[in-house]
């Protein structure tokens, strides 16, 4: 998919100084739109009251969030239900966070976590990850409620490539890799144009 242009949006970007973060404020700015970054000291991300202030006016969000201090079968959930609540308060319709490749589906369909070989030593993260998705769907269901899509690299980023500049949906594969700027773009395009509604969906370059 090629990146699509779109009118001026005031978008929030929650977790702008990680590297998936800065790569959407980038990309955000070079389409025209108005970027606000909000890092852990504009306020906590897993408090309703703090996502509402914090997003008051804008468009559209993007969450690129990571607590390496909080556990993360807590911090997701807390983190997905504090959007679900606080952006519909704050105006905002449309959310693109940023999950995981690990509790996506294969093309056969197993998770990629469970797949033979895969690193174990942190199912940890990956259980509460998904956990935060769960929580998210669950939280903005009904008709009137946010309309979220989570979105992740297929299997990994890759950070020392060079961008292709056009991206595809893909199903988890630990060999599939997407550069961050590549997988901001796909980002972009979601939060301009939606095409995907309450889902999850793995992103590989093209």
């Amino acid at each position: 998919m090629e990146a699509k242009s779109s009118s001026r949006r005031r978008i929030i970007v929650f977790g702008a100084g990680g590297r998936v973060g800065r790569a959407a404020v980038a990309e955000a700015r070079l389409r025209g739109h108005e970027v606000t970054e909000a890092g852990r000291a504009d306020g906590d991300v897993t408090d309703p009251a703090a996502v509402a202030r914090l997003a008051d006016g804008h468009d559209a969000a993007i969450v690129a969030v990571y607590d390496s201090g909080a556990l993360p079968g807590a911090f997701f959930p807390a983190v997905a239900h504090a959007l679900a609540e606080g952006l519909p308060k704050a105006g905002v319709t449309r959310l693109v966070s940023v999950g995981l490749a690990s509790v996506l589906p294969t093309a056969s369909g197993e998770l990629l976590m469970d797949t033979p070989g895969y690193p174990q030593e942190w199912r940890e993260f990956y259980v509460g990850h998904g956990a935060g998705t769960e929580a998210l769907r669950a939280a903005a269901a009904g008709p009137e409620a946010l309309d979220w899509a989570v979105l992740s690299p297929a299997g990994d980023f890759d950070h020392a490539g060079e961008p292709t500049g056009g991206y595809a949906i893909a199903p988890a594969a630990v060999d599939s890799r997407i550069t961050p700027a590549d997988f901001a773009r796909a980002l972009l395009d979601e939060t301009e144009r939606p095409t995907l509604h309450r889902a999850h969906m793995g992103v590989t370059s093209a």
